[in-house]
């Protein structure tokens, strides 16, 4: 089967932005992309090229224990070997616990969004898209949550792009100030209240690697103080609208006249993120140690006393033992409002609260306070607002549980329990029950779900819509399970220090493999000896090896080490689209009518009916259907992966597929020198596809089959590239991003390569089919020092009939050598388009 692909006249029609078509036929002879090579005129795009790099599918797991059953505990989770590579295994006498934790690994790796060689790896909250987020799907309520329960992953590229996304990258950019998006503030990081500083010291503290929190100082810095507009000096706290604390109605803006967006008040949810985000500057400055960072260290402590001793003078209810909101309009008295709501236990969150005021975790058990079967409720049951008209729709946190402000909660309950002195009111009994109860909100239909809100009393989710709710990533629990319920508290230094708040009663627990500071680290507890047959009582080991043992379950500081640095490559999916607009460009010979071509590249890959993520051919007429991408420029292939879809009914796992290029005589041919894994599609397993030789072309096309002639689908498809991490490229654009061209006029392109480390580069920028790219100097191998730019030139010449504001990519590719043999493909793409 052939099929053409003139991009321009496909483009011009309207069909691009659908990213749908069927096509068929043959290209004619000399419409294939060309390519503009080192120092001549363009020339035919070359099928095959050079050796690639190839790198690693998953982290090395290094050495370790193998005392549990990773594949039974896993069960029939969807590629196995990336939870294998990635999570720390947890063996427990509780089976909902054990059951929601497995279940809630695969809600995070169903939140990764790959948004494209730019930014990287996001953590989406929704997995389908929604109208209030920032550039690509990305929201900021929850952002904190993400990076505590992501830290305990062995693969460190997800957080490094997630944390730069939101310091850094789109999600620092700008936004509209509207009262739909937060009219109080200018950007995407402050959309929401956000304590970004606490979680990048939690994470640190876990992985080890200071290097990279040092080097979002500055970052930290900008983000805490462009709070200052919401600063009140005379009262000496922030102010904050409940909506933003994303909580839409709550007992407190319910007492204002605009129950959504009222409310503005002083509250222990900002305060206390501001509080614990100084405490966390404060402790990267003083660790990074530069002249003058010890008196900037002590300005951010002061700052984070100021804003404790207000908060106790105004937010802390002496009578009622609670911290409250306090309104901040119409209120000269500064009057607590008289309910408890959840968020008064945030203080001991970030350990702002002092030990005196642990009274108020009495109410976390009371029945008239906040405990409930499916607890905690998000204001006590006293409030006459208490489950106040909670039923009637989403969104409102005065009553229902909601999972982000349970995880808020018990993270502080663990805190109180292992950091503070003893007090009479709460033990490890409690904080056992409110997590077990957490757990079993975690249900639906009998199989494992999480969504926004749970009924308090009632087996039920309220918040639950279909296509919206699913895997609802907004919350923890596996932070809650390791850093709590088995009590492994991460340290900045050299050790690590264990108190499990596990329950008295339970006579064995483990946790194998865990990623800690670039090491391995197992804990089993045994009671008898009989349960794992490695001794009784605890025992710790560290990359397989036993370094402690003792006979009950007090805490112990353990010296781990110095930090094992593990460097993982750089890699890039040139086939991810994640916005689904222009290139790379999806299309399908038939397409499900719910489904899409686009989804199958839309960086994401989800193994759920709904919300679809796929492309299926599902009732189709044709006895044979393909998918296929458009680069809309010439792009080196050598890795490609594959996640079949099957639903287990109508859409199963081909039986065999077939994997095409197209070729620079308009033809498709099959890509040479393919090496699969695994040979044959099996369900569940990612098939990766390793080239001999990378194979630079301007579009793909897969056909899968099954022997039966039954439907086949497609989660994710993906082409990797690993690139050069000493060079970061850029071409030069106007303020509006795109290389502006003029049809038919030859127009100057400019684009830099900027090396970390001495490197020889040779550069070529590949342009679309009818398109003419001459370098306007010779171009050869070039060493690039240290520190140095390369800058280089190109005419670049489009078609006179070249649509206008339509977009087309340029491509900027610069090859070079490693330290090794590794010869790296380091690439950038640019819009282009003529005004």
């Amino acid at each position: 089967m052939r099929m053409a692909l003139d991009r321009r006249r496909f483009l011009h029609s309207g069909a691009a932005t659908l990213g749908v078509a069927a096509l068929s036929g043959a290209a004619p002879p000399g419409t294939a992309a060309r390519m503009s090579a080192p120092g001549s005129l363009p020339s035919e795009m070359p099928p095959a090229g050079e050796r690639p790099v190839v790198s690693p599918l998953y982290p090395e797991v290094g050495p370790g224990t193998a005392f549990l059953d990773h594949r039974s505990l896993l069960g029939d989770l969807p590629e196995a070997e990336w939870y294998e590579a990635n999570i720390p295994f947890v063996d427990l006498p509780d089976a909902e616990i054990q059951d929601t934790y497995y279940y809630r690994w695969r809600v995070i790796k169903h939140a990764l969004k790959y948004t494209g060689p730019r930014e990287g790896w996001i953590f989406s909250e929704f997995l389908g898209p929604v109208g209030y987020s920032a550039p690509y799907g990305g929201i900021n309520a929850a952002a904190a949550h993400h990076i505590r329960e992501a830290r305990w992953l062995r693969d460190h590229r997800y957080l490094d792009d997630y944390i730069n996304y939101w310091l850094r990258g789109s999600g620092s950019g700008p936004k509209p100030a509207t009262d739909f998006l937060n009219k109080n503030t200018t950007d995407w990081a402050h959309q929401y209240s956000f304590w970004v500083a606490d979680a990048v010291v939690a994470r640190a503290s876990t992985d080890g690697r200071w290097e990279y929190a040092l080097g979002l100082l500055d970052a930290l810095e900008r983000q805490w103080t462009r709070w200052a507009p919401q600063f009140d000096a005379e009262v000496g706290l922030y102010w904050q609208t409940p909506v933003w604390d994303a909580m839409e109605y709550t007992a407190s803006s319910y007492q204002s006249d605009d129950p959504y967006h009222g409310g503005e008040g002083f509250r222990p949810t900002l305060n206390a993120y501001q509080y614990g985000d100084a405490k966390a500057i404060a402790a990267l400055l003083r660790r990074r140690g530069h002249r003058g960072d010890e008196a900037k260290a002590a300005r951010y402590d002061e700052r984070a006393r100021a804003l404790q001793v207000q908060q106790e003078r105004w937010l802390w209810d002496e009578k009622d033992q609670f911290y409250k909101h306090v309104m901040r309009d119409r209120n000269p008295e500064r009057r607590k409002i008289a309910d408890r709501e959840l968020i008064g236990f945030l203080p001991w969150y970030f350990h702002m609260a002092p030990a005196g005021n642990a009274a108020a975790w009495a109410q976390l058990r009371d029945p008239e306070g906040f405990s409930a079967p499916f607890g905690p409720t998000t204001v006590e049951r006293r409030s006459p607002w208490f489950m106040y008209q909670a039923l009637e729709g989403c969104c409102r946190w005065n009553g229902p549980n909601w999972p982000f402000a349970t995880s808020q909660t018990l993270t502080a309950l663990a805190n109180l329990l292992i950091d503070y002195p003893a007090q009479p009111y709460v033990d490890r009994t409690d904080y056992y029950a409110v997590l077990r109860a957490y757990a079993l909100t975690h249900r639906k239909d009998g199989k494992p779900y999480v969504a926004e809100a749970h009924h308090p009393d009632e087996d039920r989710w309220i918040y639950d819509s279909r296509g919206h709710s699913e895997d609802y990533n907004h919350s923890t629990f596996n932070d809650l399970v390791l850093s709590g319920l088995l009590g492994i508290r991460s340290q900045p230094d050299d050790t690590v220090f264990l108190a499990p708040l596990v329950p008295r009663e339970w006579d064995h627990f483990a946790v194998e493999n865990l990623p800690y500071h670039g090491h391995n680290l197992s804990v089993l507890f045994d009671r008898s000896g009989r349960h794992y047959g490695h001794g009784a009582g605890l025992s710790v080991w560290l990359d397989g090896r036993r370094i402690h043992r003792q006979t009950g379950l007090e805490p112990v500081t353990l010296t781990i080490g110095r930090t094992r640095r593990h460097s993982l490559p750089r890699e890039v999916d040139d086939l991810a689209n994640v916005e689904q607009k222009g290139y790379p460009l999806a299309r399908a010979s038939y397409t499900f009518p719910l489904d899409s071509p686009a989804k199958a590249i839309d960086g994401q890959n989800l193994h759920l009916d709904t919300p679809s993520s796929r492309w299926t051919n599902y009732g189709s007429p044709n006895a044979v259907d393909w998918l296929a991408v458009d680069f809309g420029v010439p792009t080196p292939v050598s890795d490609l992966r594959i996640s079949f879809y099957d639903d287990g009914g109508g859409v199963r796992t081909p039986d065999s597929y077939e994997l095409h290029y197209l070729g620079r005589d308009g033809s498709w041919h099959p890509l040479p020198g393919q090496h699969r894994i695994p040979r044959t599609p099996r369900p569940g397993a990612l098939n990766r596809i390793l080239l001999d030789r990378t194979v630079t072309t301007t579009a793909l096309r897969l056909t899968a089959t099954r022997t039966s002639g039954g439907a086949v689908g497609v989660t994710a498809w993906q082409s990797w590239r690993t690139e050069d991490p000493r060079l970061v490229l850029a071409v030069k654009t106007p303020s509006h991003g795109f290389v502006p061209v003029v049809p038919g006029r030859a127009v100057k392109v400019t684009a830099t390569i900027t090396a970390t480390a001495t490197v020889v580069v040779s550069s070529q920028l590949l342009v679309p089919d009818g398109w003419k790219a001459l370098p306007r100097q010779p171009v050869s191998p070039a060493t690039l020092r240290a520190g140095k730019t390369l800058s280089m030139r190109w005419w670049v010449t489009a078609p006179a009939d070249l649509p206008r504001r339509l977009p087309q990519p340029l491509r900027l590719l610069v090859r070079s050598r490693g330290k090794g043999a590794e010869r790296f493909v380091t690439s950038i793409v640019a819009p282009a388009q003529a005004d």
